[in-house]
């Protein structure tokens, strides 16, 4: 068979032959040129897939031939001194993955109220009744940090909430990528408010990198605008007392969050609503209810109560063993602490 021939000449071979019951269409497609995956194609392919496997198998154990060929101590593979702190997070990711499916399966999971959250619709209707803009600070670091990451998670609700009652939304950042990040959070909201007219860019802009010159505009601002609702949720160091009470002096109900604990007792102290900690991280998965972070949540909470067990067990047997010592063996040595495998695994990491 000619296989230079015309593209209609090869529909017409393919049409004849599968009339005929000759061959199937696959065969003629094969005998007219057009092979998709023919004997040559397969066997390298098969080749390539051969001395890949054996790079990644041979080439280990090459190398750890040559770094026990001058050492007398054996090499092993797996370190068996860590198997239980592998246990442990292999339980802990189960526990996860499990709570994430049968949240996705629509398995309801509660979780406890949070004030500061409840507060959010309260501080953006005050805002809307006052014809006053909101202030939403997501921190000063960047957006490698996870308190960052929860800050403008709880962006896009209080952005959702402010385009359905059409209240302006500042939100003024000292990183690029967070201003960046910061716009696509709150176009997002709007369009999902169904009012994509809402979204301005000029009002989430970006100050500068130094820490209390971007203090400074942002309070020059509170004090000009007097903005009726503040939130202050992100990384927060000294500037935190600094942007609470200019908040507090223009008379504005505010919300802050961070998981820095220096800081929080200054937020506690201006603010109207805190979240501690933690609180900032489950905001997300609280707000938006969807299952794969509300899953993820309780998952990671059973990996807390975990941790808190394996440290009131650990902490019950070293009190155990300071007020009940242990003998010491046959050869006269000193017996290891019951405590000490608690320590290891939880504390140090196996």
């Amino acid at each position: 068979m000619d296989f230079h021939s015309d593209t209609n000449a090869k529909k017409e071979i393919i049409t004849t032959r599968v009339k005929s019951g000759g061959q199937s269409a696959f065969e003629s497609l094969v005998f007219v040129g057009k092979r998709p995956w023919d004997c040559r194609e397969r066997v390298r392919f098969t080749k390539k897939t051969l001395a890949m496997l054996l790079f990644l198998v041979v080439f280990p154990a090459l190398s750890l031939a040559d770094e026990s060929a001058g050492s007398t101590k054996q090499r092993v593979w797996f370190d068996t001194g860590k198997t239980s702190f592998a246990l442990l997070t292999i339980a802990i990711c189960a526990t996860v993955i499990i709570c994430t499916e049968l949240a996705r399966r629509g398995k309801p999971f509660y979780v406890r109220p949070i004030a500061g959250l409840l507060a959010m619709e309260e501080a953006v209707g005050r805002a809307t009744e006052m014809g006053k803009p909101i202030l939403f600070v997501p921190g000063i670091e960047d957006i490698k940090e996870i308190d960052t990451v929860a800050g403008l998670m709880v962006l896009s609700s209080v952005a959702k909430m402010a385009a359905e009652y059409d209240t302006p939304l500042e939100v003024p950042t000292s990183r690029a990528l967070v201003m960046t990040a910061a716009r696509e959070a709150v176009q997002a909201a709007a369009l999902a408010a169904g009012r994509p007219d809402y979204y301005n860019e000029d009002r989430i802009h970006y100050i500068t990198d130094e820490q209390f010159g971007y203090v400074a505009s942002v309070c020059g601002w509170m004090y000009r605008e007097k903005p009726a609702a503040c939130f202050f949720l992100g990384k927060f160091f000294a500037e935190s007392l600094f942007l609470a009470e200019a908040g507090n002096a223009v008379g504005a109900i505010q919300i802050a969050g961070t998981a820095e604990t220096t800081q929080l007792p200054f937020f506690v102290a201006a603010c109207d609503y805190t979240l501690l900690g933690e609180e900032l991280f489950a905001a997300s998965a609280y707000l938006s209810g969807e299952p794969a972070q509300m899953g993820m949540l309780k998952g990671q909470d059973f990996g807390k109560l975990a941790a808190i067990v394996l440290l009131l067990f650990g902490c019950s047997l070293a009190t155990w063993d300071s007020i009940s010592p242990r003998g010491k063996s046959e050869e006269g040595q000193n017996l290891p602490r019951r405590s000490q495998w608690i320590t290891d695994t939880v504390l140090k990491g196996g």
